[in-house]
């Protein structure tokens, strides 16, 4: 069996994986704050899910950890991850040490691309899992994470894409609207800033705790602001998919993330907006856009079972799946 968690900000997803890729035992728990109790949180999911098991964590055939920031894979460090508390820490390295074998370490996007490949690519997981079976011999990937933010992640061929520095994907900083928002990251406009939760909270004042509830109900009710705001949201997410399929060429984007848990609503809109704009791009009308997206099933936990993947003990393809 391969193991796998994936750390969030609020919550932590651990997995087991069985020679299949199918999951065998899941557990969730709260996610500590700061470095320590980060660590502490990866080992309490380790040990629980060594105990559903019955297996040693010695004996996991691999042990892979998906988390937010940005990940030195090699090294197994993670910097910058400011929603768990630290600027710098050697996951990798100390949880090894605690264990006594080799924890491998992947940023939660990249990891959940790798879990979305397998959920659509293994049999017969995939054939029951994800609207059609008719794309399990697809040998590309996007994975699209709307959360907070708006990232990718891609796997070509069964293998994690990278890029030179560990950015390919990071399309959310991409100027989409040059007059737009000031982003985070110093550009100005950025997909992010239109196409997110933290895009949708920042344009829509309420109290509700999900900004996108409010939101949607506003827009039904025929406020005018509420359903600008919600067509440039969706615009945006269908944007990000036509990025992805320009750049890359990938047969399938899945999304996933937060905001994933629309569902078909969310869909269906994208697929509209990229039908749209087929009927005046031949171009486009050619790409099939509107036909390569599809959502992650509710409740899959991608990152986690990618994060079991990104953990295999065969470098230098550790991250590759065989399809099929």
């Amino acid at each position: 069996m391969r193991l796998g968690l994936d750390i969030g900000g609020t919550k932590t997803d651990a997995v087991a994986l069985d020679d299949d890729g199918a999951i065998v035992d899941r557990v969730r728990l709260p996610t500590g704050f700061g470095a320590d109790a980060v660590i502490r949180t990866a080992l309490d999911g380790i040990e629980r899910i060594a105990a559903a098991t019955g297996v040693d964590a010695r004996r996991f055939a691999s042990i892979g950890v998906g988390i937010p920031g940005q990940v030195d894979a090699a090294r197994g460090t993670v910097s910058h991850a400011v929603n768990l508390g630290f600027d710098e820490l050697d996951v990798g390295g100390r949880l090894s040490a605690l264990l006594g074998r080799e924890v491998k370490v992947e940023n939660d996007v990249k990891a959940a691309a790798l879990g979305a490949y397998r959920l659509l690519t293994a049999r017969p997981v995939a054939a029951s899992s994800v609207e059609s079976s008719a794309w399990s011999s697809a040998r590309s990937l996007a994975y699209l994470n709307l959360g907070t933010g708006l990232a990718a992640g891609h796997v070509i061929e069964g293998a994690l894409w990278r890029g030179a520095r560990g950015a390919a994907g990071e399309i959310g900083h991409i100027p989409f609207d040059p007059a737009g928002a000031l982003c985070p990251c110093g550009q100005r406009g950025c997909l992010e800033t239109v196409a997110s939760g933290s895009a949708i909270a920042r344009q829509w004042a309420t109290d509700d705790p999900y900004p996108v509830r409010s939101l949607l109900a506003a827009a039904d009710a025929g406020q005018a602001e509420a359903t600008r705001i919600r067509d440039r949201f969706v615009d945006g997410v269908a944007a990000a998919v036509r990025m992805l399929v320009l750049t890359l060429d990938v047969e399938i984007v899945m999304i996933g993330g937060g905001l994933s848990n629309l569902g078909p609503w969310l869909l269906d809109e994208v697929r509209r907006v990229l039908a749209s704009w087929a009927v005046e791009s031949p171009f486009l009308a050619s790409l099939g856009l509107d036909e390569r997206v599809l959502l992650v099933p509710a409740g899959f936990p991608a990152a986690a079972v990618g994060a079991a993947l990104v953990g295999a003990p065969s470098a230098p393809e550790m991250e590759r799946i065989p399809h099929g």
